[in-house]
């Protein structure tokens, strides 16, 4: 699914973009083979890690012990490992911001 979504052993990883520092967390586009997200923290002490994964739990919709944050704790490329949503449910989320 549009590059940044790969389903491996029964979870879901998801490819990001982050841009931290923003007025608002939200998903904003596409970034090469990533999905970016704004995030609203400032990329200090890993706050923006927290911020992103409590981010991403409210946004789709699970609990944050859903989610894991597996690559990219000091980069703005990251990879979070998602379980409890599937791929045609992350696709509906995905599509309401993204064009296809």
């Amino acid at each position: 699914m549009n590059g940044f979504v790969a389903k491996r052993n029964g979870a879901l990883l998801l490819t990001l973009h982050i841009q931290p520092g923003a007025k608002k967390s939200r998903v904003a586009g596409r970034h090469g083979d990533a999905l970016k997200v704004r995030i609203a923290a400032p990329p200090v002490d890993g706050r923006a890690n927290v911020v992103l994964l409590d981010f991403l739990a409210n946004w789709l919709g699970i609990p944050k012990s859903a989610l894991r944050l597996k690559s990219g704790q000091s980069s703005r490329q990251k990879v979070v490992r998602v379980e409890g949503v599937d791929t045609e449910a992350l696709a509906r989320h995905i599509s309401e911001i993204l064009p296809e």
